[in-house]
């Protein structure tokens, strides 16, 4: 039962990373330094902008490092 429940939790996971809710669009757009400067005082330690690594989704192939050939601003 536990292995079943890991298995469903790892497919839901891809499927949401092939293709992201349609709301977190506008947030993708905004940018993770601006979200994170948008955040209502108090909640500015949710999140180290500089740990990460930078990506940007495309409808048409996912998501990709941030220059990559794939990438074009």
């Amino acid at each position: 039962m536990r292995h079943e429940l890991q298995r469903r939790q790892r497919l839901e996971l891809l499927r949401s990373l092939e293709a992201p809710h349609p709301d977190s669009a506008a947030t993708a757009a905004l940018g993770l330094a601006d979200w994170a400067e948008a955040l209502p005082e108090g909640d500015s330690d949710l999140l180290d902008p500089s740990a990460g690594e930078p990506v940007h989704w495309r409808p048409e192939s996912g998501w990709q490092h941030a220059g990559s050939p794939e990438i074009k601003p």
